[in-house]
């Protein structure tokens, strides 16, 4: 696809391409030479505080975490009121787990 340098040597890209690339106005790309081409990529940008989120260990740990709710290896949710309750809980279950 042929494209146009307009002023200030902007370049427009064609709404199929952008599309198919899922890149939506004020997303990032970033831009590269390779040889004689340019490569535009599509990059998201995340936060400082969240990058946390998408390291190898934590996204390990949330694919377990899947897998668990998946398996049914979960337990209920408990307020800082039900503290009492959680480790009577902890002690039938783990009650149920040596017989």
């Amino acid at each position: 696809m042929l494209l146009s340098m307009k002023k200030r040597y902007t370049l427009t890209i064609p709404k199929s391409i952008r599309e198919k690339l899922h890149v939506k106005e004020g997303e990032y790309v970033e831009a590269e030479i390779k040889g004689n081409s340019l490569v535009l990529t599509p990059v998201r940008v995340i936060k400082k505080d969240q990058e946390y989120f998408w390291t190898k260990e934590w996204q390990e740990g949330e694919r377990e975490a899947d897998e668990d709710i998946k398996a049914g290896r979960v337990s209920r949710a408990y307020g800082e009121d039900e503290i009492g309750r959680f480790i009577k809980d902890l002690r039938k279950e783990a009650k149920k787990n040596c017989n």
